[in-house]
Order: structure tokens, then sequence, then C-alpha cells
């Protein structure tokens, strides 16, 4: 008998996943006719975009709209769904497609009771950085109206996780730390040939620890943070953990009135898992990057910031020989985060995603990842 109420649970919730992904995939493609050289593909966009209008780019809602929004992009996605999960009746038997049928129906009359407005679909002041990553929010979804050209995912983010839509490149302001480093210059790299509109802040000249006045205006320029920047032994304390809060403190405050939030990219390492080993030459090192992840894990955490913890095994850099170049480390990561990953692992020996778990759950301070003595 148990094992008939899993099966019937399991093949409901697969017809609703999958259901709602085929809504999904009709959504990118409503967005992808926008330029279309046909003018029929133009015009069933342009119904779609008049849900974009009920609900605009400044988030708030337009009562005007409410009727078209109902006839032009609730009902099509009802029936989408309806026509989606009928499907499964070829391989599933009758009972769990009849319950998904009939969620999607009082889920529909709620909808045209509040006409229009749901938890997804409402005013908001402020998009906060806490989004889901299997299942959409309304932080998450109001990314989409904020960037309607990615965030497709409705209910479940397996759409989004397949076709990589959850992080806007294109036409966004990115403000990279260390571009002349292995890292950061290819990342600035790839970002440019995104779309990506690239500035760059070089420690020692646009900041130092404690003196940050030259950076205020590109960080209120930027929509995206990336601290590529840090030092393996010479003033390893300051270029990897007092810069990095620093900055992020900084971008976060001067972001705070923003619509969206401001987001933060930053580098951390596997020797968060692995220590110093021993090894003095690395004892420095490792000290200001588990302190650094010890805050980080704050950031993470938090609603003020989108945050990204990129950890990398060793690359190839000027510090030395690793196990990848640094365009491969990038390409890693930027296949993570648009895909929505806030933890972010970039490796080929499996530490950085066992660190996971210690950066999540088992930091704790201690005597080593203190500020060195003077």
């Amino acid at each position: 008998m148990i094992w008939d109420i899993i099966a019937f649970a399991l093949q409901a919730i697969l017809a609703f996943v999958v259901s709602t992904a085929l809504f999904d995939a009709l959504h990118w493609v409503l967005h992808r006719w926008e330029s279309s050289r046909f003018q029929l593909l133009r015009t069933f966009s342009s119904w779609h975009w008049v849900h974009h209008k009920f609900l605009g780019l400044d988030m708030q809602i337009n009562p005007a709209y409410a009727r078209a929004n109902i006839w032009f992009h609730i009902l099509p996605e009802y029936l989408t769904s309806i026509l989606g999960t009928l499907i499964f009746l070829t391989i599933f038997p009758w009972p769990p497609i009849v319950v998904v049928v009939v969620i999607r129906t009082i889920m529909l009359g709620m909808t045209l009771k509040e006409e229009g407005l749901d938890y997804n679909h409402m005013s908001m002041a402020r998009v906060g950085g806490q989004q889901g990553l299997l299942w959409v929010d309304n932080n998450y979804h109001a990314m989409h109206h904020v960037y309607p050209h990615n965030f497709f995912s409705s209910f479940t983010n397996i759409f989004d996780l397949i076709a990589g839509t959850s992080c806007q490149i294109k036409g966004r302001h990115f403000l990279v730390t260390g571009a002349s480093g292995a890292f950061g210059s290819a990342m600035v790299e790839k970002l440019q040939k995104a779309g990506g509109i690239v500035e760059t802040a070089k420690s020692g000249i646009d900041f130092a620890p404690g003196n940050y006045a030259a950076m205020r205006e590109k960080l209120e320029r930027a929509d995206v943070l990336i601290l590529a920047h840090g030092a393996k032994s010479e003033d390893a304390w300051n270029a990897n953990y007092v810069t990095f809060t620093d900055l992020i403190d900084l971008f976060t405050d001067l972001g705070k009135a923003r619509l969206a939030p401001p987001e933060v990219w930053a580098l951390g390492s596997e020797v968060e898992f692995h220590g110093d080993m021993g090894m003095a030459e690395l004892k420095d090192y490792s000290a200001s990057k588990r302190a650094f992840a010890l805050r980080a894990r704050d950031y993470y955490r938090s609603d003020a910031l989108l945050y990204r913890h990129v950890v990398p095994s060793s690359f190839t850099s000027p510090m030395g020989k690793g196990a990848m170049s640094a365009a491969t480390a990038v390409s890693i990561a930027l296949f993570f985060i648009r895909r929505g990953f806030k933890y972010v692992p970039v490796t080929l020996t499996g530490l950085a995603f066992l660190n996971y778990f210690r950066f999540r759950y088992f930091q704790k301070p201690a005597a080593d990842e203190l500020k060195p003595a003077e």
C-alpha cells in the first residue's frame, strides 16, 4: 500500500514538473520570437509582452492590463500546462493526472479571483537576494520582470537549469578586480564576448585597505562586483580578507536602494577545505581565505545582496602551475552561475564539492583564522 502511495505521488510530481517546464519552454520561445523575421511570430510575442506591461520593469502592477494579462498570459499558461499534463495519460494511470489537473485548475481560479495577482506577481519595492534554485520563489521570478530575457522558470527551475538562463549578462555592468591576473583577465574576456559591459579596478591604484574613495563611482555604476584579486603570500590578509569584505560591504550599502539586489561574485579557494596542510608557505594564505569564507557565509545568507562564492581548484596563473587553465576555470564558473548557483564549485579534484558542506554548515572561528599578529 505504501509503495502505491509513493508511486502515485511521484507520478503526480513528475507530471506537474514536466508540464510546467513545457510552458517555460514556450515562454522562452515567445521571447525569442520578439525579433523574428516573421510578422506572425512577432505578433504572438507581443501578446505575451502584455504580461510584462501588467507587471513592469519597475516591479509595479499596472491594473490597466489586468484583463489583457488574463487572456494573453494566464489562460495560455494554464492550457499549455494542462496539455502537458494530459500527455502523461499515455504512460501513467489517470488518478495522479486528475489530481494535477485539479490542482492547476484551483490555482487558476485563485489567480482569476485576484485578477492576475499571486505570490509571484505583485508590486515589490525591492527584490531580495535570497532566491530559490530548484523551486521558484517571488524574488527569483521578480528577476524575470527586471531582466525579461532570463529567469523563465515559473514553478520549478528545471527549464532555467537546463537552458542556463538564470543570470543576465548582456547589457549589465560588471566591475572586475584583479583583471590583470589570470582568472580576472579571462573573466573580463568572456563577459565582454557575452555582451557584458565591463569595467576594471586595480588593487593599489583604485583601492587599498581602508581607502576606497576612488571606487565609489565605479561601484555605483556596477550591477555585479567580481572580486578576483588576491595574494598567496605577501600581505595575504589585506588582499584576501580586508579588501574583499570592505568592498562587498561598501557595494551592498551603495546598492541598498536599488530595485534589484547588488550582486557579488567572489573568488574563494579549496584551501578553505584542506587548510595549510602544515605547509608554512600556505599558512597566511589559508588563514585569510578561511576567514573570508566565514564572512562569506553571512553574505550568502543575506537578503541584502545576491552573493556567489566561487571555489576553484588550482588553475595556472602567475602564482604557479595549476590543474586547469584560468580560461577553463572561468568557463566552468559561468556554466554554474548561468544556472543560478550561489555556491560555484570549479574543480577537477572534487574538493570544492566537499567544501560546500563546510562552507554552509561546519565553519567556526579558529585561532588560525584570525588576523595574524603584527
